[in-house]
């Protein structure tokens, strides 16, 4: 027999008092079609900066400065090209999902998918970014500081995207 039916919005392992004191007193579809609104808002904001990172990837190799890459410099290239391809297509999944199960009362399933691959896509972004500031900054100043720069920056991006949010999550579980 299945348990009770956690909403979308709830983590694993929330505890059904903690739904009951919902103070929104929203119904389940209510709380899919929220999740789901605000979800696709995300989605819209991640998925334009994805998009223009892709386009002008894309337009690297016809510049006159591509050619002079070392071979390092191009596997960081194609690394962050197919990151970027990666992230565009798992963002935009969401909205192919949509179309097909559109009017079907199955959006609690698609606002799972949604959020799966809006963390999947994140994955793919934080680590686009910091491919990309390697290339970068290893065209400008070499590969040591490239190298620590990076660091830095994947430590900052590991915190403020993960860290943080994971441990508010746990304090907010209470005993």
């Amino acid at each position: 027999m299945a348990g009770p039916r956690r909403s979308s919005g709830e983590p694993p392992g929330a505890r059904p008092e903690a739904r009951a004191a919902d103070p929104r007193q929203e119904s389940a579809e209510q709380r899919d079609d929220r999740n789901l609104a605000e979800l696709l808002q995300e989605l819209r904001v991640i998925s334009l900066g994805v998009q223009v990172l892709f386009g002008f990837l894309l337009s690297l190799p016809f510049t006159n400065r591509f050619t002079r890459l070392n071979g390092t410099q191009r596997d960081l290239y194609l690394a962050c090209l197919v990151l970027s391809a990666v992230a565009t297509t798992v963002l935009l999944g969401p909205v192919a999902y949509h179309r097909i199960v559109f009017r079907r009362g199955l959006k609690e399933g698609l606002v799972r998918f949604a959020n799966r691959m809006a963390i999947i896509g994140l994955i793919c972004i934080g680590a686009d970014v910091l491919v990309a500031v390697a290339l970068l900054t290893d065209l400008v100043a070499g590969m040591p500081f490239a190298a620590v720069v990076t660091a830095f920056l994947a430590v900052l991006l590991f915190t403020i995207w993960l860290v943080i949010p994971i441990t508010r999550r746990q304090a907010n579980r209470g005993p």
